[in-house]
């Protein structure tokens, strides 16, 4: 169930806006696998990881492809790469604060993949 608790880690909890720098290092997010690149962005949901899962069970519903769409708008912090050319270790990130719902992927009513914030 390594994948299930993978997503929590990565997505989950509350993050400021101000905080993506710190955050993004202390879960390991900064690089993209095994190279010096900077992830480009990332989305965190701030929320309980057991609230997140329930959009894969009762708080969701079919939507685009294989995807599911949470019923409620969560609260996110979406961290950009300041500088597109930046290399680890000078990664640098601004948070921008929304309220949107969610388009996820779930794979056994636990989800796997952030696939979008859905605007509207």
């Amino acid at each position: 169930s390594h994948i299930k608790e993978n997503f929590i880690a990565r997505h989950a909890g509350q993050v400021s806006r101000d905080n993506c720098d710190h955050e993004m290092g202390r879960r390991g997010l900064i690089t993209t696998s095994d190279s010096n690149l900077c992830r480009d962005t990332h989305t965190f949901i701030g929320a309980p990881a057991s609230r997140v899962k329930s959009i894969c069970e009762r708080a969701g519903a079919p939507y685009v492809g294989t995807l599911t769409r949470s019923f409620q708008s969560f609260p996110i912090v979406v961290c950009h790469l300041k500088n597109r050319t930046a290399r680890f270790p000078y990664c640098q990130y601004h948070g921008r604060a929304e309220t949107r719902h969610l388009a996820i992927q779930c794979e056994q009513g636990y989800p796997v993949h952030f696939e979008r914030e859905i605007f509207g």
